[in-house]
């Protein structure tokens, strides 16, 4: 199976490397880490026998979410090195620059297998945890091999992924078997976990690393919030933040915004855009601007009024919602499942979200439940803005209740958290073990 597999993805490297050479000419993307992930370069070899916990998340996401996972284990293990990998050069930005606590960044490998032998052998794990179910074969087999448990943290698998994994059984299931300990997120994810193959006594629940999201991380750097407000534009009216959008969803957006400010007492209602990829940057700063719309780019910003800024930065979603009136969290007008929703929530900020959340059902239900967001619907356009506006505009005139929904969701972050800890009590397990 190894081989074949192996062989499909050199297949489909080759496949694809006019985009990746279209991309990489186009973006940079690629080249500045082509050969730390063939294996050759990035981090210096570990010469001590210190011990290194290799961390690996994927994107801007799971890496935010590693931060109080990171802490504590630099806390438990004050003399280990924690070694953070990332698969996308957004989430190595985030890593190198909001992440102290690991002593060690850089690109996870390419699943060949003389490429992930080459890092193995460079870094000596005694540890690897993968973040969210990241699952690759060659690297799997390349730590049974040298005997490094593999613990997944914080796993999901999705509505929409878990029909097609269930097809590859016969693939997954060598995978999953391959892991020596999973913590899922939820009773859903772990049952999903066990009928992929996965030996149901290496499976536990162990909640959402994300609602540790802040967990000993010291109280808002005020300074830099300052200095971020003056920077996207001083005084002028409530500030709407719409995070993690995606394509399609600036239209209903701005749309709204702009059928919102027709009210009378909203004309002073600013929108904050917050695109999901950082690649999109500019088409979405043409898109404001062709509304008519004075936008300032956050970039560029000098302390200019604007109508509609633009966040064209990364990592500082999280300390925008700070300046926020209420928040729209985005991924979820389109069918793309939703984002987190937990940052607005540790800020006490009243969120809104569209009908298709269903990466993130159980949250979603739990503070709907609580009445700590308001999910709005629509299978129309036209549907959605109307209901969008009809919400901003009931929570903008009563921010009473505004305040309430925001304490609410603090609340529920609040009363979730520990699943840190549980990981971390998982991690002692495995190390001691060996």
């Amino acid at each position: 199976m190894r081989h074949l597999y192996s062989l499909i993805l050199t297949l489909a490297a080759l496949l694809l490397l006019p985009y990746f050479i279209w991309q990489g000419w186009r973006k940079g993307k690629y080249p500045g880490n082509l050969l730390e992930r063939l294996g050759w370069g990035g981090v210096e070899p570990v010469q001590d026998s210190s011990g290194v916990i290799w961390l690996h998340a994927v994107s801007v996401g799971e890496t935010l979410a590693a931060r109080p996972l990171c802490r504590e284990l630099k806390r438990r293990y004050p003399g280990k090195r924690i070694f953070l990998t990332t698969t996308t050069v957004t989430g190595q930005e985030v890593a190198k620059s909001q992440v102290p606590e690991a002593d060690l960044t850089g690109y996870y490998p390419f699943d060949w297998a003389f490429a992930v032998r080459r890092v193995l052998d460079r870094m000596k794990p005694e540890l690897v945890i993968l973040m969210e179910s990241e699952l690759w074969l060659n690297f799997l087999v390349e730590c049974r091999r040298r005997q490094i448990p593999v613990m997944v943290v914080n796993g999901r698998i999705s509505d929409r992924s878990f029909p097609r994994a269930r097809r590859a059984r016969f693939f997954t299931r060598r995978l999953y078997g391959l892991v020596t300990r999973l913590v899922m997120q939820s009773e859903v994810d772990a049952a999903r976990a066990v009928a992929l193959g996965a030996a149901p006594e290496r499976v536990v629940v162990g909640g959402n690393l994300k609602y540790d999201v802040g967990l000993g991380g010291g109280s808002v750097d005020e300074g830099r919030l300052a200095a971020l407000a003056e920077v996207i534009g001083p005084g002028g009216g409530p500030l709407i933040v719409a995070g993690s959008t995606h394509p399609g969803e600036e239209e209903i957006v701005l749309e709204a915004w702009r059928r919102l400010r027709e009210r009378t007492g909203m004309e002073p209602v600013r929108l904050l855009i917050a695109p999901r990829h950082p690649e999109r940057f500019d088409e979405v700063a043409d898109l404001i601007a062709a509304r008519g719309a004075k936008l300032v780019r956050r970039s560029t910003a000098g302390g200019e009024f604007g109508e509609v800024i633009l966040l064209d930065s990364i990592g500082e979603l999280a300390l925008v919602y700070e300046l926020a009136k209420l928040v729209l969290v985005c991924g979820s007008l389109r069918p793309i499942g939703g984002h987190n929703i937990l940052e607005p929530a540790l800020a006490g900020r009243p969120i809104i979200v569209g009908p298709h959340m269903h990466n993130f059902r159980e949250m979603t239900v739990e503070f709907q439940r609580t009445d700590a967001l308001v999910q709005v619907w629509g299978e129309r356009d036209e549907e959605l803005v109307e209901r969008l506006v009809a919400a901003m505009a009931k929570l903008l005139e009563d921010p009473a209740e505004a305040r309430m929904m925001g304490e609410r969701a603090r609340q529920r972050v609040e009363a979730n958290r520990g699943a840190t800890a549980l990981a971390c009590e998982t991690v002692a397990a495995l190390i001691e073990a060996r």
